[in-house]
């Protein structure tokens, strides 16, 4: 038996900042979701595409918000492991996903659509359901779930 060197570490949650946010006290809707998104980060605003989710408890109550992935002008990188490692840190029972699409168009792309149908499936694997995918654009926003595509 040969003795081999492994490292030891641990997962933890290091809260970046805390702040207090007129909120629904639930989330009910992709209105309500929309109106959490743009009050807790500035995506609208962004020059590039950024990529975030919503963490809801087993209440649908928002006890997060992180940024999955920031990317170039039209695309980001999205990876089921990224963006459900921050979920299972806190003990997501679903999130909500979103992007912006500086553009301003809100009107989804078929990648879009395939990212979002591949995280329902991860999420389906992971027991922390994707309730929506919001799209964020100049006019507003479009809902992937009111759209009926995932």
């Amino acid at each position: 038996m040969s003795r081999i060197q492994v490292s030891f570490g641990r997962v933890v949650l290091v809260k970046e900042k805390v702040g207090r946010y007129e909120l629904p006290r639930k989330i009910g809707s992709p209105e309500d979701a929309y109106n959490a998104i743009t009050t807790l980060t500035n995506v609208q605003e962004e020059a590039q595409e950024v990529f975030g989710i919503l963490i809801l408890n087993t209440k649908n109550k928002i006890v997060a918000a992180h940024e999955v992935s920031r990317g170039e002008l039209n695309s980001s990188l999205v990876h089921p492991r990224e963006v459900f490692k921050p979920a299972v840190l806190h003990n997501a029972a679903a999130i909500i996903c979103f992007h912006n699409h500086p553009s301003g168009d809100q009107s989804p792309s078929e990648t879009d659509i395939k990212t979002t149908n591949r995280l329902v499936e991860a999420g389906k694997i992971m027991g922390i359901e994707i309730l929506d995918h919001i799209i964020v654009g100049d006019e507003g926003y479009v809902s992937l779930k009111q759209m009926g595509v995932m």
